[in-house]
């Protein structure tokens, strides 16, 4: 059997692209893209590591790959989720691409679908049986075959790591494995808290004798961060860390909409107003505009309000909203943790922060819930200014 066509291949990279493996990370998409493409014009040979940082991540023509290893990081990315997806979604595909160790070329290969690999294969299925891998243009036939042996050594080792890997998951905690599509790539997630707007009188002291004027208040937009949320990251950020998950904390403005298409994101607190447009989409949105301020479903205003809100935003409950989605605006794993003030905030970071109650919440989840996006409503009553273990009132999962 002859290699695999030029639209067989194309075919495959279709489908790996849309798998659930690379559509977390945008930048592996494109990068695998690119090289298969690069491949299959035969311009394998300027696949090296300055012409993908220049081509595929803008790096300009001057920059040093020894100082700068984004390529190399995220070639090793490429070739984990490769093997994720071969030995799960892609166990039947009839052709593969590998991108073998120590190269930025990738090889393409017929498999001849026996009994499956990695979690399919625990019943004792025998591996699968693989065509002698080749690359564009062909080689000669001495080191055509010297890779074929190579190829099918490097298929059993990854068969039997995916194997152990997927065991391995099935003992992972429902809090490991809510936060496994979050901060499983080596790219640092961010963890995003706004600022809160505050007015100050400066220097000035109250006075009877001079009543104060609305002009006496100064507006300081960029300087403060809301109790809850500020609560909230250092519960996340805490997690994360234990997890040995990278991460990276940005207040205020230092985030923009390309920041969150590069990296997973975590966005706290329900002063964030900044991207409230991104949520807007969802099924269960915190909408401050209505009266009473509540959580509206697809649009329409629901039982979960606080009618009685005082300015201060002191309350005796709240309600926030928890979401975890792969965004089609940023192509990256985004995180929501919302309450309507900053006690449900923080309720919510209690929730996916611990492992019993994030269990509690996930007991009606539908199965492979790990690959699906999901919101959760929460409801929390406030105790001498102090948040109570939240209880969920409603899911969704698609």
């Amino acid at each position: 059997m002859g290699p695999p066509s030029e639209d067989a291949i194309r075919g495959e990279l279709a489908r790996v692209l849309n798998s659930h493996e690379f559509r977390a990370s945008k930048r592996s998409q494109e990068f695998l893209r690119y090289v298969v493409e690069r491949t299959l014009s035969g311009e394998a040979s300027r696949l090296k590591e300055r012409n993908i940082g220049t081509d595929v991540f803008g790096r300009p023509s001057s920059y040093d790959p020894s100082d700068d290893a984004t390529v190399r990081v995220k070639a090793g990315e490429v070739r984990k989720r490769l093997s994720l997806y071969y030995a799960s979604e892609g166990a039947r595909d009839t052709v593969r691409i590998d991108l073998p160790g120590g190269t930025y070329v990738p090889e393409f290969a017929f498999h001849v679908p026996g009994s499956p690999t990695g979690p399919l294969a625990e019943a004792g299925g025998t591996m699968p049986v693989l065509e002698p891998v080749v690359s564009f243009p062909a080689r000669r036939r001495s080191r055509w075959r010297f890779a074929a042996w190579i190829a099918a050594f490097a298929a059993v080792i990854a068969a039997s790591a995916a194997t152990l890997t997927w065991r391995v998951s099935q003992r992972r905690s429902p809090l490991e494995q809510f936060w496994e599509q979050v901060g499983s790539t080596s790219v640092p997630s961010s963890i995003c808290a706004a600022y809160v707007p505050v007015y100050s009188l400066g220097d000035r002291l109250p006075s009877e004798k001079t009543p104060l004027k609305a002009t006496d208040f100064l507006l300081l937009s960029d300087q403060f961060v809301g109790g809850g949320d500020l609560l909230a990251v250092s519960r996340i950020s805490s997690m994360l860390t234990r997890m040995r998950r990278p991460y990276q904390v940005r207040l205020g403005n230092a985030v923009s909409f390309h920041d969150l298409q590069e990296s997973p994101a975590i966005l706290i607190g329900y002063s964030y107003t900044r991207w409230r447009e991104i949520s807007t989409e969802m099924r269960y949105v915190i909408d401050s505009t209505t009266n009473p301020v509540g959580i509206t479903d697809n649009g329409k205003l629901t039982s979960w309000t606080l009618p009685n809100l005082p300015p201060n935003r002191q309350t005796n409950e709240d309600y926030a909203i928890v979401s975890r989605v792969f965004h089609p605006d940023t192509h990256m794993m985004l995180v929501e943790i919302a309450g309507i003030t900053q006690y449900g905030t923080k309720a919510a970071a209690e929730l996916v922060t611990s492992n019993d109650l994030i269990a509690e919440a996930l007991k009606q989840a539908p199965s492979h819930w790990q690959s699906k996006n999901l919101q959760f409503v929460l409801h929390t009553k406030v105790i001498s200014g102090e948040a109570t273990t939240p209880t969920v009132v409603a899911t969704y999962f698609w």
